[in-house]
């Protein structure tokens, strides 16, 4: 005879093991990202300790620049019964876009402040009608 006794997690406990504060912990739960499996008499929650592997993959998601929204649609995938994998490829190479667009972004800007910058010409006299001409050219 099979005799499944798997112990069941406080969320402090949760917080212990996995380094996630309790707070968000809660917020976690509130998003659907995580599912705690009931409650004590005392009101804690309690947790399988599934729930751990699943903290170190969005706080891993999360490093790795995927927003709660998009670690929620991964883990929807995979509660689902399918392969997360192909998802989180997908999310990844979006994400590979979007810092490709950031960056370009972010060179246009330095080479126009090094614009300004190559012909700054502070004036002793407080311009009238600018607060400072030479960024209010355009």
């Amino acid at each position: 005879m099979l005799i499944q006794d798997k112990k069941l997690l406080l969320i402090g406990q949760v917080t212990a093991l996995s380094g996630v504060p309790i707070r968000t912990i809660r917020y976690y739960e509130s998003l659907h990202l995580i599912q705690s499996l009931g409650r004590t008499e005392g009101g804690f929650r309690q947790f399988s300790s599934d729930v751990l592997t699943r903290l170190s993959f969005i706080k891993r998601a999360q490093s790795l620049g995927l927003s709660l929204q998009e670690i929620g649609e991964i883990l929807s995938v995979y509660d689902g019964g399918k392969p997360a994998c192909d998802e989180i490829q997908q999310k990844l190479k979006d994400k590979i876009s979007e810092i490709d667009k950031q960056i370009e972004q972010l060179l246009t800007l330095r080479s126009e402040l090094r614009g300004l910058l190559s012909g700054w010409d502070s004036s002793p006299i407080k311009p009238e009608d600018s607060i400072c001409p030479i960024i209010q050219k355009d």
